[in-house]
């Protein structure tokens, strides 16, 4: 027997559905059908996402999803949606999964946070009439003096990045995200000037043409790593945990494992791709360092290697031996960050905000006089132009979107990736589905979203009287909190508004 009752119903208007049965022929979930003896559509609301594909394609607007006003008896302790996880794990035995980033109602701290602006005496820079400098350069900054032999000083740097905007793709596999959605991310990383990253599941060989913007992960699964995917790429990024998921494994199940993918992956068709959740040959920073050094060693020491963390509680202490592992970039997820699946206990119950990880961290390098030697990347739902402005005051160089650019190219947050059933073709490998996401669309959309965003960021910098990213970076000065206790302000390293 099933107890739960449907979270979603499906509304439909009889008198504007003309039957024209597009809502039948698009839903990947079986949620609409045709009843011929009567001529009209029915629904079957418990198969509902509430992805509104249905909702967008219906060409007569005959129809809206509505959270259903069903409701158990009321109980602060025992919510409904608490019952409702235990019926399923009664019924079925498993671990609950899902998708996209964590939905509780925890403090988002970026928006608690308000930017200052100048006036008079530091006036404020107009953006349209002055240059004002989005660029940056990630890696390691030391200011070391070097000598030639006949004594003159020289310049020598590590490899670096550069973006014409402190925005990148995070890591979203092949796999876990279609062919066509790949294609967008890497088409519109070249055409900004920034970088996106291939996740854990290798670089499909069209993609190689994108190789100078593209970040290719190693993670504790290694697939799809051999020499050519490292060469490729413009920089390489060892995963020791992610944000949706921290201190567990990763999984892409069989179902998705088919083709390309699985030629990409090096793994037999059908095959789930686990990953472990520890490195095997890392239980220490000098583990580490042999990995970050190997790959260096490949790679001619010509790419940067960034490393990639969750925000937890000893994250500080983390990045400190990062630092000292001769990474020259970490990159940080937040707790709130999004992912195609993860138990959804860990999802929203592990991890730190990332706002408060990046201070810390920040803070921590300061104090120990090593923040040159790294770039900080972070990510973990950063939604909007004045979440960059604020993570890079609060100390981050650059940061990283994935939800976000998902969003852009189509996603209605419907959070069931898990299925592989995408009714907008990103988060699936059904042909039927993919075909869905246009490229040539869904790449302008993105670029039409950090252009949007670039000129946004040029305003409120130039608001504060700042002329470039480099000058904003870590000037909490910049920022004030509204309705943050002592401790919380005392974290993040800013004044409360009106003082």
């Amino acid at each position: 027997m099933n107890y739960i009752y449907p979270e979603y119903e499906v509304v439909r208007n009889h008198s504007r559905c003309i039957t024209c049965r597009a809502c039948e022929n698009q839903c990947a979930n079986n949620v609409h059908s045709y009843v011929e003896c009567e001529n009209r559509m029915e629904s079957n609301d418990d198969a509902c996402v509430n992805c509104h594909r249905c909702v967008t394609i219906c060409p007569t607007r005959a129809l809206k999803i509505a959270k259903t006003d069903h409701v158990f008896r009321e109980n602060a302790n025992w919510t409904g949606k608490t019952i409702n996880e235990i019926y399923k794990q009664a019924q079925s035995g498993g671990v609950l999964l899902s998708s996209m980033g964590n939905p509780e109602n925890y403090p988002v701290y970026f928006d608690k946070i308000l930017i200052n602006a100048s006036q008079v005496t530091n006036p404020s820079i107009d953006p349209l009439r002055e240059p004002m400098e989005t660029r940056v350069f990630l890696g390691s900054k030391s200011h070391d003096i070097v000598r030639d032999a006949a004594g003159k000083i020289v310049t020598e740097t590590t490899p670096q990045l550069d973006l014409s905007i402190p925005v990148m793709f995070s890591a979203m596999s092949y796999g876990s995200i279609s062919y066509n959605a790949h294609e967008s991310l890497a088409k519109a990383a070249q055409k900004l000037g920034i970088y996106y990253n291939t996740g854990e599941g290798g670089l499909h060989e069209d993609f190689y043409k994108y190789s100078k913007n593209t970040i290719v992960q190693v993670a504790s699964g290694r697939f799809g790593v051999h020499k050519d995917y490292l060469t490729a790429a413009a920089a390489i990024e060892i995963k020791m945990g992610q944000g949706a998921k921290p201190g567990i494994g990763g999984h892409l199940p069989g179902t998705k494992i088919i083709g390309d993918v699985s030629r990409t992956r090096m793994i037999p068709e059908g095959s789930d791709a686990i990953s472990p959740a520890p490195h095997h040959d890392i239980y220490s920073i000098e583990d580490l360092r042999q990995l970050v050094f190997s790959l260096k060693e490949a790679t001619d020491y010509k790419k940067p290697v960034i490393v990639k963390i969750a925000a937890v509680h000893n994250v500080t202490a983390i990045a400190s031996g990062v630092v000292r592992s001769g990474a020259d970039m970490i990159a940080i997820d937040g707790f709130r960050g999004g992912t195609g699946a993860a138990p959804t206990k860990i999802r929203d119950n592990v991890g730190i905000p990332i706002e408060l990880a990046l201070a810390s961290v920040d803070k921590r390098l300061r104090d120990e006089g090593i923040r040159d030697k790294v770039s900080l990347i972070v990510g973990g739902s950063i939604r909007s132009s004045s979440d960059i402005v604020k993570a890079i005051a609060l100390g981050a160089d650059c940061v990283y979107i994935g939800s976000a650019a998902l969003i852009a190219m189509g996603c209605h947050l419907c959070r069931n990736c898990q299925s592989g059933k995408c009714n907008w073709g990103i988060a699936t490998q059904m042909p039927e589905l993919v075909k869905r996401l246009n490229p040539a669309i869904a790449y302008q959309r993105l670029v039409n979203l950090i252009s949007a965003w670039r000129h946004e960021i040029k305003e409120m910098m130039g608001g504060m009287g700042i002329n470039s990213i480099e000058s904003l970076k870590g000037n909490r000065l910049m920022l004030r909190g509204v309705g943050l206790n002592e401790k919380e302000l005392s974290i993040l390293g800013i004044y409360h508004a009106g003082e």
